[in-house]
């Protein structure tokens, strides 16, 4: 895994030499935190972005994904398309299953600018198919999920962001509800990190509760490195991960 994302580092770098002038802001990311971003991908722009995965669940599952990723597209500058596809492992004591999990299609629309008290404010909304992945990791009924992502700038190196929605499983009518709350921190112009609380409140189950951080690398405007890990604060929640990131933007040909 290693390799694969040095040859990526190597060539998304090579390849966006000539973007370096450009105007637009740094790229803005809805990774490596849980708490996606309100930002919208810059207009015909395409942004992918690639998380590589090991999350112990118990001493007897490991779920590895290789990559997760999340395409993007942004019509214009209040909105963009999104597709999310991921190669996943699940191993037991007993079994390992590996393959596609079901596909994602979603959206993210602009709602509010950040002004005194109101936070800069998006909504996201996502269907996850039933059918679309491989045999073993596909659903009953396909999967709805939504949140709204809100951000205030608390100074030029500081700022907090939270979440709030909801989602289901394709197994059941039971939803999920979802809160986020990160602050990140801006230690360069290059280096951010952030610190995080996350969780899941099931409608009739109890609550999952997780804590986790890390770390950016902004190698050029267009192209960012991750590097992040986490623990369940309960005792329904998976052990531990750690994650890799590779993230990068480029215009969509006219």
């Amino acid at each position: 895994m290693a390799k694969y994302l040095i040859t990526l580092v190597i060539y998304f770098a090579a390849t966006t030499y000539h973007l370096f002038g450009q105007s637009l802001p740094s790229i803005q990311l809805d990774r490596p935190d849980q708490t996606e971003c309100p930002f919208i991908t810059p207009k015909k722009y395409i942004q992918i972005e690639n998380g590589f995965t090991v999350e112990n669940i118990d001493k007897n599952q490991k779920s590895y994904t290789y990559p997760s990723t999340l395409w993007k597209y942004g019509v214009n500058e209040k909105f963009e398309l999104r597709l999310i596809t991921e190669l996943v492992s699940q191993k037991t004591v007993a079994s390992t299953n590996t393959g596609l999990s079901p596909i994602t299609i979603g959206f993210k629309t602009s709602l509010f600018e950040e002004k005194g008290f109101i936070p800069k404010t998006s909504f996201i909304g996502h269907i996850t198919t039933s059918k679309m992945g491989s045999k073993e990791f596909r659903t009953q009924y396909i999967a709805p999920s939504f949140r709204f992502t809100m951000q205030h700038t608390l100074s030029e190196k500081i700022s907090l962001a939270y979440n709030l929605g909801a989602e289901w499983n394709g197994e059941s009518a039971e939803q999920n509800y979802i809160y986020t709350l990160t602050t990140g921190f801006s230690l360069t112009d290059k280096i951010g990190c952030y610190t995080e609380l996350y969780g899941f409140i099931p409608a009739e189950n109890n609550a999952d509760h997780r804590f986790d951080g890390g770390f950016t690398y902004l190698i050029n405007d267009d192209l960012i490195a991750d590097i992040s890990g986490g623990f369940g604060l309960t005792s329904n929640a998976p052990k531990n991960y750690i994650s890799l990131g590779l993230s990068y933007r480029f215009k969509a040909l006219k």
